[in-house]
């Protein structure tokens, strides 16, 4: 097997907000990214899938506490890397990042093809704007348009493009799809796999399961802060072994539409409900009674090539 890419061991992010409150955006992160392959990391929105993607990229504002490792192939460790090193090496160069709503991330007064240029020149690319366009799909004419001029999907491909422009080895799209119309859907995240060849990966971040399934090779499901499974995404789909995954699945159109009840927890009370009752998802789990907790353990088992997070029956 591969070398990974990226590595994540117990990656955690606290924001601290006075007064004693404390944010458990994410918490005990453990992943791998190999070449090849398409990592998409799904979940309810606000479960903190963003929030480890900044802090990858050292994005983060100056409340939060980070523990744990991310570790890039060759040895730089993302997370107690100094703003030079992240800066000069690794965003651009190693890491292109996809942001959300592309579209608002382009200068307004500066066509597509001047920011294209700039990044290039910036990151030591090798391949011109025209080929960059090209290889994503986009008349290179395209690129003498103003963001206003781009239709969505064209500015989700000079997205694209920018993330390329430093020929990186890691493509970190986060939230790709927000706002796009579902045949736009299908056709960036189709963009962003092909990005996923040779030496290269895709860590895809997203709320919409059905987007990650389309592409995925590698699925990783988050809830309020935690991964609780993991593993080849066709398996995991197929035949879900957390709760919270099954419930995911059950609320798509081929799922039934039938949504988990409830709501994910606010992040500033985890710790509260994890003493309470056992593990953050219990209050919605329909596996337990409504007289007990659960008694699962929030840290995740090795099962192999899948990991799952500890839910016995209640």
């Amino acid at each position: 097997m591969s070398e990974p890419l990226l590595e994540l061991d117990r990656l955690s992010v606290r924001f601290l907000l006075g007064r004693g409150t404390e944010v458990r955006a994410v918490t005990d992160a453990t992943l791998q990214l190999r070449p090849g392959r398409v990592l998409a990391l799904v979940g309810e929105s606000g479960c903190g899938k963003s929030v480890l993607a900044s802090a990858l990229l050292g994005l983060l504002p100056g409340n939060a506490q980070v523990r744990g490792e991310a570790v890039l192939r060759g040895g730089i460790e993302l997370l107690s890397a100094p703003e030079p090193v992240l800066a000069g090496q690794v965003r651009g160069r190693h890491v292109g990042l996809v942001p959300q709503s592309a579209s608002t991330h382009l200068t307004p007064v500066r066509t597509a093809r001047s920011q294209l240029v700039e990044a290039i020149r910036a990151l030591g690319g090798v391949a011109g704007p025209d080929e960059l366009a090209e290889r994503v799909g986009l008349d290179p004419a395209d690129l003498d348009r103003y963001p206003h001029e781009l239709s969505g999907g064209m500015a989700q491909r000079v997205a694209v493009t920018l993330a390329l422009a430093g020929n990186p080895q890691i493509i970190l799209a986060d939230e790709p799809t927000t706002g796009l119309d579902r045949p736009l859907v299908h056709r960036t995240v189709d963009l962003l796999a092909e990005a996923a060849i040779d030496d290269r990966a895709v860590l895809l971040i997203t709320h919409d399961l059905a987007a990650a399934r389309r592409v995925a090779t590698d699925i990783a499901v988050m809830y309020a802060s935690r991964i609780v499974e993991a593993g080849p995404a066709e398996q995991v789909l197929a035949d879900p072994w957390h709760p919270y995954t099954a419930g995911l699945l059950a609320a798509l159109p081929d799922g039934g539409f039938r949504p988990i009840p409830g709501h994910p927890p606010a992040l500033t009370e985890l710790a509260r409900i994890e003493q309470e009752w056992g593990c953050v998802f219990c209050q919605r789990c329909p596996d337990v009674p409504g007289f007990g907790p659960c008694t699962g353990d929030p840290e995740l088992l090795d099962l192999g090539d899948r990991w799952v997070a500890a839910h016995p029956p209640c």
